[in-house]
């Protein structure tokens, strides 16, 4: 029993040595955040998305991460609109992590996106843009599913995970129209509260992920602003459908963690980046949220990464880039 408690005690040290010094080795690098991309008809939206994402491949990031709201509310749901969308991911010269948002799938009933069974899209969707260990573009990166690693949550291919110079990645399926929390329609609230359950298990793991790698900061990534619904008296009231996932799973657990969190989101369409989550009414202040461009603005964030997981931000258009930084 000694014996095997000291082969124990040395295995943890020698982890905790090769975390250690996989930290000290972690090198700068950037990568690249856009959404809500391409708005409007193919012949207008198409040619200027298109521009942006041969200037994305001239910067030659580790990889990129697109947001979701692949179309606009007010388009057909069509599989030759997904189609065409799959050939733009396959347009990035490197790698492209997708995940979905709500005019992909929620809004798909509507007349003008085609009178779409929602549920039927997601499904679509699903199949066409998610395959088990791999990313989008033509040089696809090694993820991790939630599908494959949480049985109980066997469906959420979309949920993804990896990692990249000390820094550990998480898409989380929460999209915009309140994250589909329509208490007026039973299958949109099942299909709600299956989905919330995922996205805080993912969540949860995520963080579980980064303390045991010793990560130097996480990001995570989703289409939805989840300060939609703020109120003057809450930022996640009783009808929030980010409640369970924001409030009480990813803010306490930024807190306790206490090393750089970096939220990435579109929805909004409005390029921002600041510090709006509290926990405990006290600011967050390892907490930063980038708000990527989207609809008319056509252009995408390239964030670098230095050692320590501190982050600068450089909007990216289909000319010259204009430089912000935080």
């Amino acid at each position: 029993m000694n014996s095997f408690v000291a082969r124990l005690r040395f295995a943890l040290a020698s982890l905790s040595l090769l975390c250690a010094a996989a930290a000290a080795t972690a090198q700068p690098f950037s990568f690249v955040a856009l959404g809500d991309h391409p708005y409007g008809p193919p012949a207008q939206s198409y040619p200027p998305y298109q521009a942006l994402i041969d200037r994305i491949n001239q910067l030659d990031p580790a990889f990129s991460v697109h947001v979701g709201d692949f179309k606009a509310g007010s388009t057909l749901c069509s599989d030759e609109e997904s189609t065409n969308q799959l050939a733009h991911f396959q347009r990035f010269a490197g790698a492209v992590v997708y995940t979905p948002g709500d005019n992909e799938w929620t809004d798909c009933h509507r007349a003008n996106n085609g009178g779409y069974n929602p549920l039927e899209r997601l499904t679509a969707l699903r199949q066409r843009f998610f395959a088990e260990g791999r990313s989008l573009g033509q040089r696809p990166i090694t993820v991790e599913n939630q599908s494959r690693l949480m049985p109980a949550h066997a469906r959420y291919i979309e949920n993804q995970r990896w990692q990249h110079q000390g820094v550990v990645f998480a898409t989380l399926h929460m999209v915009g129209s309140n994250n589909n929390f329509e208490t007026r329609d039973p299958a949109a609230v099942a299909e709600f509260f299956d989905r919330d359950a995922a996205n805080a298990a993912w969540l949860e793991a995520a963080f579980d992920q980064a303390r045991r790698v010793d990560a130097q900061a996480l990001v995570l990534a989703f289409q939805a602003d989840v300060l939609e619904v703020k109120t003057p008296f809450e930022d996640f009231p009783g009808w929030s459908g980010f409640q369970r996932v924001i409030a009480r799973t990813l803010l306490p657990l930024a807190q306790r963690w206490g090393r750089p969190v970096l939220v990435i989101h579109g929805d909004s369409h409005r390029f921002r980046i600041d510090q709006p989550f509290t926990f405990d009414r006290k600011p967050l202040a390892n907490v930063t949220r980038l708000i990527v461009p989207g609809e008319r603005d056509v252009r995408a964030v390239r964030v670098s990464v230095q050692p320590g997981g501190r982050f600068g931000f450089e909007l990216v258009a289909a000319g010259e880039g204009a430089a912000g930084s935080k």
